[in-house]
């Protein structure tokens, strides 16, 4: 991808964390990603709750497969390390990395076509092992590198670029992840900053597996066909000097809307979904309970946001599995290599 530094410009007057970072020092590279995205949005949030947390950047390790939703690791904490997977397998890779060093912070970015389709299975097994990590789902509803075909996360009836519509049902990760026994499940909506950085920041205090369900307005994909707007059309109809595409700007979709409130949100292609803000009589500890409203509220074609289930107290992966304190990284040789006898001993269990 191209990698575009920021200006590194600091006012003397920005308000500094713990550590004496300002905000600036949480950024990446500029986005690449079309005016308006929903994904730029969540970066600033992950700025936001990586700056307020006071991380050490050097500690923060972010992971991605392959889509639009990968490229947001180069993004945010620039001084943090970084990984983009093989699509659809960045939980096995964030898997051996906490397993070699406990003691950072793991970020996975990934989007509803690599989360559902390619990898689900490794989401799955990510979260059976309760992998101490944030996995982060930037859910479209499309697959954007490859022009805007459905994922496994577009709801019935949706309507593609090419007038096509979806006649599958979807699958929904939240339901999905506490149906597997994920501890901390959320949901949220791109433009809603004042519910997404909290979350973000819960779920990298938790324990063990966090989730956050992100809903990110795709901005490209509605010049379908039929559309005098398309691209198609205007090629059709006007003779270009040069052949270029262009993404039109958009202005970013924001909900500001209290507890217990449902609030309709028109995406760029004018289709609406309904987002409905769990009230303070909602228990996220109750995980039928949770289940069943979550459902509930589906069948109503809204989607419930916030903090939707937490169960603090659980054992995660290292804790399961048995390792040592410290990171593996820092065990001496002597200790990781236990010699012939010790090797002799280890190899006559399985006899």
């Amino acid at each position: 991808m191209t990698f575009i530094p920021k200006p590194k410009v600091r006012h003397p007057s920005l308000p500094k964390n713990d550590l004496g970072f300002t905000r600036r020092d949480y950024e990446g590279a500029l986005t690449t990603l079309c005016a308006g995205c929903g994904h730029d949005s969540i970066t600033a949030a992950l700025i936001e709750a990586c700056w307020g947390l006071s991380l050490e950047p050097q500690n923060v390790v972010k992971l991605s497969g392959i889509g639009c939703s990968s490229k947001t690791t180069a993004y945010f904490v620039s001084g943090g390390h970084g990984f983009n997977a093989v699509h659809g397998r960045m939980p096995s890779i964030a898997t051996g990395a906490n397993a070699a060093n406990r003691e950072l912070h793991y970020i996975g970015i990934s989007g509803d076509g690599d989360t559902l389709s390619i990898g689900l299975g490794q989401f799955c097994h990510a979260i059976r092992r309760n992998v101490n990590m944030l996995y982060l789902i930037e859910n479209n509803g499309v697959y954007g590198l490859t022009k805007g075909q459905f994922s496994a996360s577009a709801d019935i009836g949706t309507r593609a670029k090419k007038g096509d519509v979806n006649q599958q049902a979807p699958i929904d990760p939240v339901q999905l992840a506490m149906t597997l026994g994920a501890g901390f499940v959320a949901r949220s909506f791109s433009g809603d900053k004042e519910q997404l950085v909290p979350l973000i920041k819960a779920g990298l205090r938790h324990q063990g597996f966090a989730l956050i369900d992100v809903l990110s307005p795709c901005v490209t994909f509605n010049d379908h066909e039929g559309s005098t707007k398309s691209y198609a059309y205007t090629r059709e109809h006007y003779e270009p000097a040069v052949q270029a595409d262009f993404i039109p700007f958009e202005r970013e979709i924001k909900a500001d809307y209290a507890e217990g409130e449902a609030l309709p949100i028109v995406l760029h292609d004018g289709s609406r979904i309904v987002l409905r803000k769990i009230d303070q009589g909602y228990d996220p500890t109750d995980r039928i309970a949770a289940a069943a409203h979550i459902q509930e509220r589906l069948k109503a074609n809204e989607f419930l946001t916030g903090l939707l289930y937490v169960e603090p107290g659980q054992r995660e992966f290292h804790e399961v599995n048995g390792t040592p304190a410290g990171p593996l990284n820092r065990v001496p040789y002597e200790k990781l290599s236990p010699g012939s006898k010790g090797l002799e001993k280890i190899i006559s269990r399985y006899r």
